[in-house]
């Protein structure tokens, strides 16, 4: 992005799935982007070491997939702007209700401000294809490298959502759904 003048970056609000390729990539910095999600195939990055969103004051999420980059140490994310971050609370949105059924739902072409992402492909937890078992959308908040990040989760089972680790100390504790769920005290108050 460093290529690209201010104009061209703020027209930039997600990265495509083919980030899934670049898995030789140790040092991913998007300072200062303009980007609004990330896409679950960042999961794919698997030598990434360090993860630098920083001053991408509308990321407010992101996807558990980042959970297997298991190189990732280090990160630096405005965290004020988080999701259910311990110095302000802002309230999680609202997911959408389990779905027994994907029969009647295009996968491929999902609305963004609906379901988070534009494609789900897979399960977030077990990497199966999510096919006609079901969908089921969570939110957890865990420790990612150096911070606690909100990991919107699209499971293909109530078996996957029931496998997510338990929450970040000071956070939710448990998979929700988001709305009206009882965040801990801030310290901040």
């Amino acid at each position: 992005m460093v290529e690209l003048s201010p104009v061209e970056r703020r027209q930039i609000v997600t990265l495509p799935p083919s980030i899934a390729k670049l898995t030789a990539v140790k040092r991913f910095v998007l300072y200062g982007s303009n980007l609004v999600r990330i896409p679950p195939e960042i999961g794919a990055m698997t030598s990434l070491e360090e993860f630098t969103p920083y001053t991408s004051y509308r990321l407010h999420w992101f996807p558990y997939e980042i959970t297997r980059c298991s190189k990732l140490v280090r990160s630096t994310v405005s965290t004020r702007t988080l999701f259910g971050n311990y110095k302000l609370r802002p309230p999680f949105p609202r997911l959408q209700p389990s779905q027994g059924s994907v029969a009647d739902l295009d996968l491929t072409a999902l609305n963004p401000g609906r379901w988070g992402t534009p494609a789900i492909r897979s399960c977030s937890v077990c990497d199966q294809p999510i096919k006609q078992h079901g969908l089921r959308q969570a939110w957890i908040s865990l420790r990612v490298a150096t911070d606690v990040l909100p990991l919107l989760v699209n499971a293909c089972s109530a078996t996957c959502v029931d496998t997510l680790p338990q929450g970040a100390e000071g956070y939710v504790q448990f998979p929700h759904t988001g709305g009206n769920v009882d965040q801990p005290a801030s310290d901040w108050d």
